[in-house]
């Protein structure tokens, strides 16, 4: 795929998210915080759920751009590994449950409705690092992942997991709130 398409779509994603976020804000907080069940998350819980994922993976993107040895190409091509973890992450009619990891899951947290003010910051940051990516090669760019430190995953990649993520659990925040 063209790398220039990619990163167009990443940050019309973005500005998606964003303005998801957005709506979110003007909702009061008692119905951020509501719950279907215990098990469940509330629209907080799923937003700080992101925003303990940006924590990880918005430093990690930028040094990788910032430090990136090749630049720019016309092309990007997906990994096997990546394309599997990208495409698992879109939103779907009927969200699969995922199990996530203890340090990531916010069940039972107390949110205010700052969570949402630091995901839109992120989100900024993500646009300015998607920019930035412009200038270097998607594929041989590679980045770490917070599942493991061993797996690496081409910057383009990397990307679009984050980037579809965020796109998942604001799907999962807006029917947390109906």
């Amino acid at each position: 795929m063209q790398s220039s398409a990619l990163l167009s779509d990443l940050k019309a994603r973005t500005m998606e998210n964003i303005d998801r976020a957005k709506q979110l804000q003007t909702l009061p907080l008692n119905q951020l915080n509501h719950k279907a069940s215990a098990e469940s998350w509330s629209a907080l819980e799923c937003i700080e759920h992101l925003n303990r994922y940006g924590d990880f993976y918005l430093p990690e993107i930028r040094s990788r751009i910032q430090n990136a040895l090749y630049p720019a190409t016309k092309q990007f091509k997906t990994g096997w590994l990546g394309n599997y973890f990208a495409k698992s992450m879109l939103p779907k009619e009927r969200l699969n449950k995922m199990k996530t990891f203890a340090a990531m899951n916010p069940n039972g947290s107390q949110l205010k409705e700052t969570v949402l003010l630091t995901f839109v910051e992120q989100q900024n940051e993500m646009l300015r690092c998607l920019e930035q990516a412009e200038s270097v090669d998607l594929t041989k760019t590679k980045t770490s992942i917070s599942i493991s430190s061993w797996i690496k995953l081409r910057l383009g990649d990397t990307l679009r997991v984050v980037i579809y993520h965020n796109q998942r659990h604001l799907v999962q925040a807006e029917r947390a709130v109906e």
